[in-house]
């Protein structure tokens, strides 16, 4: 494929804008990638192993002269850089971010976005339990969604363009309002991670009490779980803290689906779980049909690739 942005500046350096280095080198999508993380541990590892064709001591110096910059921080760290990267942003330059929330982002980011550029905020739907600068491999974005939330005023050629490099790292790419994104998350990413770091608490208590045969005889359904719960702790509660409305909407409709399920296990219910659960198994299938998952053993993962 064809450059699509002279420069691309990342600025946080984990597993999402890793991947996006290699994604974007692997399709020669930008002559230039430049890199900003706040650690210096995660900085010397970047350059350690050769990440960014630059990687800076601040984030304004990775900016400087961007067509394309990306925060991939935190959704609690983001006004806070926006407002250091504000004033050095280029007339003309894209500003988009990785976010598992929008609405959150939007508000934070917004304020501090400089007139001439463009603001459009993007959420990558894929992941794993690693992160940091050695976790990225290019084709974690293959086949996968990035949903882009274009907000008032964006330019269509700017939103276009933006849909152009992800598509060029192999994403299918939607839009979306943020506010039906942050639902649409809710029900798909956030309230199941939710779930499992309650399962995987539940469970903790009671390998106390049980001698570890909880670790022990885990089976796939409760490993699962504890993938799941072994993302970044930083991020998600973040994502809690600034996706609340929706988070707690779609937790009371799980209590209240619990609750039943509850009942009919008491009841003896037999036909109420077999129905209940053969419904629930067709979308399992569906999700299989969209292609974003496959029905191979372990539910379709393979290990992470490193770099």
């Amino acid at each position: 494929m064809a450059v699509i942005y002279d420069r691309v500046a990342l600025i946080g350096l984990g597993l999402i804008a890793s991947s996006m280095c290699h994604a974007i080198r692997r399709a020669g999508l930008a002559r230039e990638i430049v890199g900003y993380a706040r650690s210096a541990e995660t900085r010397a590892t970047a350059r350690e192993i050769a990440l960014c064709d630059r990687v800076t001591e601040t984030a304004a110096e990775a900016v400087a002269e961007a067509d394309l910059v990306v925060l991939c921080v935190p959704v609690g760290a983001m006004e806070a850089i926006a407002a250091e990267i504000g004033p050095h942003l280029k007339p003309g330059a894209t500003l988009s971010d990785v976010g598992s929330v929008k609405r959150a982002v939007i508000d934070a980011v917004a304020p501090f976005v400089p007139a001439g550029v463009h603001f459009i905020p993007a959420h990558p739907l894929a992941g794993t339990e690693h992160s940091g600068p050695r976790a990225g491999f290019a084709e974690l974005f293959d086949n996968r969604f990035c949903i882009l939330v274009p907000v008032a005023g964006s330019d269509p050629a700017a939103v276009a363009r933006l849909a152009d490099l992800w598509r060029g790292i192999g994403s299918n790419v939607d839009e979306m309002d943020a506010d039906h994104h942050d639902l649409v998350l809710a029900v798909t990413s956030h309230t199941p991670h939710l779930i499992a770091y309650t399962m995987v608490g539940v469970a903790d208590e009671l390998r106390r009490v049980t001698d570890s045969e909880v670790i022990k005889y885990s089976a796939a359904g409760f490993r699962d779980f504890t993938r799941i719960a072994a993302s970044d702790p930083t991020m998600w509660r973040d994502v809690f803290l600034h996706n609340k409305d929706a988070t707690l909407d779609i937790l009371g409709r799980f209590t209240e689906e619990l609750f039943a399920l509850q009942r009919a296990i008491r009841l003896g219910d037999g036909d109420h779980l077999h129905a209940y659960f053969t419904r629930t198994r067709s979308i399992r299938r569906s999700i299989i049909e969209a292609g974003q998952d496959t029905d191979e053993p372990n539910f379709g993962r393979s290990k992470a690739k490193k770099t």
